[in-house]
């Protein structure tokens, strides 16, 4: 069952009651239920997702933990799963929690196929933030650091220290990293390795790829340089969050509702 989002199961009380009522009234024969953005404003009031770590759009998710304060809210989560329970942010998000339930059925492969049909760009895995620094970056800039950030996201794996970056946005070098830092708050460097350990954490979660491979396909010039700043900066090692983020690839077992034991609980 996948619940879509919308004004009336946010806003109209009748609407939501009439829509939780009859959620609740079939969720023992269901085998998921997932929200997509304020869908989970239908699904929270029947009691389902109490204790749940959930989200939903960042836009409503501080409305969400005030009108329904036995969730556990995470304003900034793609998707999320908890038990057999689905939740994911906006419109988009719903086509990469629709991409992790293929996955679940039959496997990383097929769900790349989709992935392609669809042409979406990557298949983000559900821990990733709604609101990407890419995206923050572009928003805040006014200037001729705008395009940078897209530029940049493209091409990790290149040169980007200072003097290439100066030289792309016809600055001098210290002119450059001073209007970059006054700008944004943050040194180019910082940056550029914040961009670079995202990217990561996005392929680590595809299945098939070593922290070395991984290492290398954004920019860092070694496994063990990686390793250093990739736990410095989410306090696990690139391995372990492998371990914890990557899709699952087999197939779950069939039968039982939201209210039988789940096997994994992915985040």
């Amino acid at each position: 069952l996948i619940i879509p989002g919308g004004r009336g199961v946010r806003l109209d009380a009748e609407i939501n009651a009439k829509v939780a009522a009859w959620i609740e009234s079939r969720a023992r024969r269901i085998r998921r239920i997932a929200s997509v953005c304020t869908g989970i404003f239908a699904l929270a009031p029947t009691g389902l997702l109490d204790g749940r770590r959930v989200t939903t759009h960042w836009r409503f998710a501080r409305e969400l933990a005030e009108r329904f304060p036995k969730l556990n809210v995470d304003p900034n989560a793609l998707f999320l799963k908890d038990g057999a329970f689905y939740t994911s942010a906006g419109i988009t998000a719903g086509i990469d929690l629709t991409l992790a339930l293929i996955e679940e059925d039959y496997g990383p492969r097929v769900a790349l196929s989709v992935a392609r049909e669809l042409v979406v760009y990557l298949k983000r895995p559900g821990g990733q933030e709604q609101y990407s620094e890419p995206l923050q970056f572009q928003t805040q800039s006014t200037d001729r650091f705008a395009d940078l950030a897209a530029w940049m996201v493209g091409h990790l794996h290149q040169d980007l220290s200072v003097e290439a970056l100066a030289e792309r946005a016809c600055l001098c070098p210290r002119h450059f990293s001073r209007r970059f830092k006054d700008a944004f708050g943050t040194t180019p460097a910082a940056f550029v390795e914040d961009l670079r350990l995202g990217e990561a954490r996005q392929r680590l979660a595809t299945p098939g790829q070593s922290v070395e491979s991984v290492a290398r396909s954004v920019g860092f010039r070694s496994a063990d340089s990686f390793r250093r700043a990739f736990e410095r900066r989410f306090g696990i090692t690139p391995g372990g969050y492998r371990s914890r983020f990557q899709f699952q690839t087999t197939p779950p077992k069939r039968g039982g509702g939201p209210h039988s034991k789940d096997q994994t609980c992915d985040a």
